[in-house]
């Protein structure tokens, strides 16, 4: 079977959707099941993925982080802005030098941000147990690197303004 074999596409007549439509519909479903369980915490999805991203990785350019937070870099000015207010982040004061380069601004988790992201990660593994509990974990990881090399495949071939959304 190839990639364009219509055996491997969803049949209409079946009632079965395409599976970029399920992945889409997935994507909707959990994106507004972490706003709910995310907001009684104070974060917003956005301000969730950049702790979980800053607590993998402290210290990234505002450029590297929205990137791997899946916004535009002006959108991330606005969640690390949300995020100081909170003081659940930090970063050097402007003009300071980051890493050799004098613009970029790492921003780090502070001890009161490593709280709010570990309280915020357990909500959301309970999500995914939920969503997903009928999956070993090795279907799991299978399922994970699926959908990643399929996002970076994907990635490879946008634009870079189409990048940052992604």
């Amino acid at each position: 079977m190839t990639a364009t074999d219509p055996s491997l596409r969803s049949d209409a007549l079946s009632g079965r959707p395409h599976l970029a439509y399920a992945v889409g519909r997935f994507h909707t479903v959990l994106r507004a099941e972490m706003s709910r369980r995310l907001a009684p915490e104070g974060l917003t999805v956005p301000e969730f993925t950049a702790l979980s991203v800053l607590s993998a990785r402290g210290g990234l350019s505002n450029a590297e982080l929205a990137r791997r937070s899946f916004v535009t870099p002006q959108a991330m000015n606005q969640v690390l802005a949300s995020l100081e207010d909170k003081e659940l982040v930090s970063r050097p004061a402007p003009g300071e030098a980051v890493r050799g380069h004098h613009r970029a601004r790492g921003a780090k988790l502070t001890a009161r941000g490593r709280r709010a992201v570990a309280r915020a990660q357990a909500l959301v593994d309970e999500i995914e147990d939920r969503a997903f509990a009928p999956l070993s974990a090795a279907e799991r990881r299978e399922l994970t690197g699926v959908l990643g090399a399929a996002a970076q495949r994907l990635a490879a071939g946008a634009g870079p303004s189409e990048r940052a959304e992604l």
